[in-house]
């Protein structure tokens, strides 16, 4: 059964209904943007995912309440159809055991949540969201005028509103309440990233490492901004390695547009490079043990995972610093940052990280402690998981 399949059996709605009466409490949940078990996988995805599993491993009732997606919904009248019935069907649905809350995961211009404001009205209980984004940038242009549009007003009608970058946090700021905002740092479960020597032996033996400078690097290898981003990882190491670095370069994902990846490596770094496919996210932390460096530009990344799951398992990091890596590595102290406006001086941090064994080692250790103290999932997801307690009672006096 594959992972989609899993999820989809574990959390749809009409066939598992859970007991309400011995839970802290009973949750509404949904994922407007990517449903829960949705096949392609993605950062957001796994965060919507784990948010799930946090609340209902802490004794919470919670449903998925619907596997409608809003992604571009207003631009098909069949769509806006299909969330009206949608609508009716949630309401009843929940209303026998009506929930206390409605927690909605991941809001923006894109995919709006147009069902959660109007259920959580009909079953007169506080409506919140995690990861609500206001870009005012898309109000400028018709094609995303409407989504910008639809989703101010869905963040106006939330009674609390979460996010996880601090950008974001900012441009809330201008149309909601301070006292309606929480920041909440981006987590991850650190034992499951965790730093092994024995992993990091086996592998290096299998690739028969000598004194090779291991420097990974991951993605999903579908067009766009993931594919540039490995491209240039690739290009970095290949004019470190013709300045006469002993370099290997590994790289875990896997997608539509790897065979042009292959392509390009196979010219630029022939026989050093290896493309380890789809790595199941259990066993990546194997893999990032195995490696002296993490390198991965993060264009246009709202966050970006893999830097959280890298510096757990003791890898210092070379990123962009024009978007969500920054939320993830300490510039100078657990990883090394530049701007988009000086591509070289990402392949410069990575040459400097191949040069200073120290300084790799130290970036290292400080990125494991970063990442136990600030970006621990089961700490961090407790004040969400404290704020929603704190809303249900609000609504109960």
């Amino acid at each position: 059964m594959k992972r989609g399949d899993k999820h989809e059996q574990k959390y749809k709605p009409d066939i598992k209904r859970y007991n309400w009466l011995h839970s802290t409490m009973k949750i509404a949940y949904y994922m407007p943007f990517k449903p829960m078990g949705h096949q392609n996988p993605s950062g957001d995805l796994i965060i919507g995912t784990e948010i799930f599993e946090h609340l209902q491993d802490q004794g919470n009732a919670i449903e998925l309440a619907s596997k409608l997606r809003c992604r571009w919904i207003y631009y098909n009248p069949l769509n806006l159809v299909r969330l009206s019935i949608e609508g009716r069907k949630v309401v009843k649905n929940l209303q026998p055991t009506a929930p206390d809350i409605w927690l909605t995961y991941h809001s923006y211009y894109k995919a709006p949540d147009l069902l959660g404001p109007h259920c959580s009205s009909k079953l007169n209980i506080p409506y919140v969201i995690f990861q609500g984004i206001y870009s005012t940038k898309r109000r400028k242009k018709l094609t995303t005028l409407p989504g910008f549009l639809l989703n101010r007003d869905t963040l106006l009608k939330a009674d609390h509103v979460f996010t996880n970058k601090r950008r974001d946090l900012k441009n809330l700021s201008r149309i909601i309440p301070t006292e309606k905002l929480t920041y909440i740092a981006p987590g991850i479960h650190p034992e499951d990233f965790t730093f092994s020597p024995a992993e990091r032996k086996k592998i290096r033996q299998r690739w028969a490492v000598q004194d090779e400078i291991i420097i990974m690097t991951t993605a999903m290898m579908r067009r766009g901004v993931k594919t540039e981003g490995l491209a240039k990882v690739i290009q970095s190491c290949a004019r470190l390695h013709g300045k006469g670095f002993r370099l290997k370069l590994i790289i875990a994902g896997d997608g539509e547009c790897r065979k042009q990846l292959k392509k390009q490596a196979d010219r630029l770094l022939p026989s050093q490079v290896i493309f380890l496919g789809k790595i199941p996210r259990k066993e990546l932390y194997q893999y990032y043990s195995s490696a002296d460096i993490f390198a991965f530009p993060g264009i246009q990344e709202s966050l970006g995972m893999v830097y959280l799951e890298a510096q757990s398992c003791r890898l210092p990091t070379v990123a962009l610093a024009d978007w969500g890596a920054k939320e993830a590595i300490i510039q100078g102290q657990t990883g090394l940052l530049s701007s988009a406006s000086e591509p070289d001086r990402f392949t410069e941090n990575i040459k400097t990280l191949i040069e200073d064994q120290k300084l790799r080692l130290t970036l290292g250790k400080n990125g494991e402690k970063h990442i136990r103290t600030n970006h621990n999932l089961n700490t961090n997801y407790d004040m969400l998981l404290d704020k929603l307690k704190e809303l249900c009672n609000e609504k109960r006096l």
